[in-house]
């Protein structure tokens, strides 16, 4: 068949190629819109002092200043600041994420009385704000003692999360009754049926859990702000209150460097756990 006796494309054909450039359009578009502050905390650490403070704003450095990532690594004890949020968002991802399980398997296939009530104070405690309940947890664990201390991430840990309970509510009330019946069957408790059964099937799940748990400790500030001694705190902290002058004005350019590198373990953990990351939210929608 040659090429002048090829059909013409249908209007179907046409309309859907056409829906595919405009829905890809708006992906770079909304792609672009996200990398577009990365992009300008990329380009400002590798300015220089004076091209920050010049008028007009200089979009591109002239001269891309590497040893700014250099620098803002030497200033601070950077690998022991990281070890410090490491050590926190471990601990505290990896447990929350299976005491949320727990819960979320209670809600989802246990029957109690008041359950539906207990579930949605749960998920009424999601619109309290952090900072209403940060004094009194403050007072709470300086009582205990465990101010200057990791226990603080532990218990919350332990306490499980209302957003992540919800998650696996919604992903273990989908699963299909037979498998704990036949369980039941064979003589397991609720106990094994979770840890044998229920927590296997649940992998999606579990790594978007554990990336949105990682995610909310090593992001805080707050918490080891008010937490935790120099010493002892994260590098969220470290990076905020570290980079300054000896006037006290922050030093932008290092800072922006600093964040650059911040950001990184983040993004691998993303990368490496994005399949179960979107899998999870996607298995976990409402029924």
């Amino acid at each position: 068949m040659t090429a002048t006796s090829l059909p013409p494309k249908s209007p179907v054909h046409v309309r859907i190629r056409v829906n595919r450039i405009v829905l890809y359009t708006v992906l770079v578009v909304v792609t672009g819109l996200f990398l577009g502050p990365f992009g300008w905390l990329v380009l400002t650490g590798l300015k220089s002092p004076g091209e920050l403070a010049s008028a007009p704003v200089h979009w591109v450095p002239a001269d891309f200043q590497w040893h700014n990532f250099a620098d803002a690594f030497d200033l601070i004890d950077f690998l022991g600041y990281a070890r410090n949020s490491l050590i926190i968002a471990f601990v505290y991802g990896g447990l929350v994420t299976l005491s949320s399980a727990w819960v979320g398997y209670g809600f989802a296939r246990l029957s109690a009385p008041g359950k539906k009530v207990l579930f949605g104070i749960l998920i009424g405690s999601m619109m309290l704000p952090q900072m209403i309940t940060l004094l009194p947890t403050y007072l709470i664990f300086a009582k205990l003692g465990m101010v200057d201390t990791y226990w603080p991430w532990v218990l919350w840990g332990l306490s499980s999360a209302p957003y992540l309970v919800f998650l696996f509510r919604q992903f273990f009330a989908g699963l299909p009754r037979e498998l704990e019946e036949a369980a039941i069957v064979d003589g397991c408790g609720y106990g094994q049926i979770f840890w044998r059964i229920f927590l296997p099937q649940s992998w999606p799940v579990l790594s978007a859990s554990f990336v949105i748990a990682f995610t909310w400790t090593w992001g805080d500030y707050i918490a080891p702000q008010l937490l935790l001694s120099t010493d002892k705190s994260t590098l969220a902290v470290a990076v905020m209150s570290t980079y300054v002058s000896s006037a006290g004005t922050p030093i932008t350019n290092l800072q922006a460097a600093a964040s650059v590198m911040y950001v990184v373990p983040i993004l691998l953990i993303f990368l490496i756990a994005q399949r179960g990351f979107v899998a999870g939210m996607s298995t976990s929608g409402l029924k």
